[in-house]
């Protein structure tokens, strides 16, 4: 059933690099708008001035972009809202919902020793609650008054029913001494402005939102429902991070992932619909919703990734396949010729790559000659392979300027039930002068891509090395 009420948000901070478990979910955010025909809305959240950068801000836009993620309207600053939050700071002091804490930081730093050194777990004590603690030459924190008598239950969409005792929540800081307001006083703010409906996020946030719902409840405000998705971890089952490889988007984006790749692989990391492996956008959009999503935190699995990209890319159109090619053959001059021959080329060339880096790597075949050769070329570059290109080579003078990879077969097997030797040794012969490689699709096949000139030219080369 179709809820055009739904409004959703995807809020990052431009402190780092968007995290691919960032964008799952911006993803799971996005689907969800998609499918019950709400709206999905972009907030920065760049109240770090210090950490904030502009490129990190940038990317965003490019990673949601690159991703097909469009979002309604314009992008919400959070900075340019810093006295929207200060406003709603104060009147909850007008309405004596947060009171002034004159509490200085050693104070505070003396309370949290003595705590931790008596092996229980700090929390403010209220001192300056009653409003009797005013102190000249101090300035001040704004503290909610957080309820402390009974208790606070979430119904998540993902985790069900969380309950905590108001008794473990703090009088939190909205606003600090130097009238800057905290990241729990923005986001509570921006939500409730932007009217959105169903915040939808990492479960690190939890505990957060047993505390924002404080400043809900003491503004009078709407609370909106929360999901809570499980984090993605690596193999060895710790929080995915540098050290188990890429964790950047971008980094997919540069090491040859597709954009649908990554789509479909996030999806399916941490929501199922039955055994549905490869899911396009609409049939997510369709079907997407979160019943199916998992609460156990996900396992990032790379072949699978691999596997996933791979089947895009066979099924890709090759001129949309020499576009993204592109991006990875910038310093190289591919002329028209060269082109035409990747394109023909791409058929046998993708069902042997896993990322784009691996199709514009073994594509290079059909815009250059190898400029040197694998190790393992040495073999077929002695006397006796040397004589046997040699034969093959005047065999290819006396054919047509058009070569077809069948009649170099039949010319190549003549020669080698002639010379009384296998196959193999002639085509890795072949190969090694025409890519530099012992390894890569049908000799043949090449040859009759590159033509006949080309063929010749490199074949010679090779003889002579």
């Amino acid at each position: 059933m179709k809820n055009d009420s739904v409004v959703v948000r995807f809020a990052p901070s431009p402190t780092g690099i968007l995290h691919i478990g960032s964008v799952r979910t911006a993803l799971f955010n996005w689907l969800y708008a998609k499918h019950n025909g709400g709206k999905f809305l972009l907030r920065i959240e760049d109240t770090d001035r210090i950490r904030s950068t502009h490129e990190n801000t940038i990317l965003i836009f490019d990673v949601l972009k690159w991703m097909g993620l469009d979002y309604d309207g314009e992008a919400v600053i959070q900075s340019s809202r810093i006295d929207r939050h200060k406003e709603v700071a104060l009147n909850l002091i007008q309405n004596g919902k947060a009171y002034y804490c004159y509490c200085s930081q050693k104070e505070l730093e003396e309370k949290k020793n003595k705590a931790l050194a008596e092996g229980t777990q700090y929390k403010y004590d209220r001192i300056c609650r009653d409003g009797n603690s005013k102190r000249s030459g101090t300035s001040p924190v704004i503290r909610l008054k957080s309820e402390i008598e009974g208790s606070t239950t979430i119904s998540d969409m993902v985790q069900g029913d969380v309950t905590v005792s108001n008794s473990q929540l703090d009088d939190m800081v909205l606003l600090r001494s130097d009238g800057s307001p905290t990241y729990m006083l923005s986001v509570v703010v921006d939500d409730h402005d932007m009217e959105i409906t169903h915040v939808i996020r990492g479960d690190d946030h939890l505990t957060n939102t047993f505390r924002q719902i404080q400043i809900y409840k003491a503004c009078g405000w709407n609370i909106p429902k929360f999901g809570h998705i499980p984090l993605i971890y690596g193999q060895d089952g710790a929080k995915l991070s540098k050290r188990h490889g890429a964790v950047s988007t971008v980094e997919y984006k540069d090491l040859g992932y597709l954009p649908e790749a990554i789509f479909n692989y996030l999806l399916r990391l941490g929501w199922s619909h039955g055994d549905s492996e490869i899911i396009s956008k609409e049939e997510a959009i369709e079907w997407f919703d979160f019943n199916n999503v998992g609460k156990s935190p996900s396992r990032f699995d790379i072949n699978k990734l691999n596997y996933i990209n791979a089947y895009y890319m066979r099924r890709m159109n090759e001129d949309k396949l020499l576009e993204y090619m592109q991006q990875f053959m910038k310093d190289t001059i591919v002329d028209e010729c060269s082109k035409n021959r990747m394109r023909k080329g791409l058929k046998s060339l993708k069902d042997r790559a896993e990322t784009v880096l691996d199709l514009a790597v073994s594509s290079m075949i059909y815009v250059m000659g190898p400029e040197k050769y694998s190790e393992e070329c040495s073999k077929y570059n002695d006397s006796f392979h040397k004589d046997l290109l040699l034969e093959f080579l005047n065999s290819l003078e006396s054919k047509d300027e058009q070569i077809y990879e069948q009649d170099l077969l039949n010319s190549a097997k003549e020669l080698v039930l002639k010379k009384n030797v296998k196959l193999v040794e002639l085509a890795q012969s072949l190969r090694s002068a025409l890519t530099g490689k012992v390894v890569s699709p049908s000799v043949f096949e090449i040859m009759e891509i590159l033509g006949k000139s080309e063929s010749i030219s490199r074949i010679k080369k090779f003889v002579s090395a």
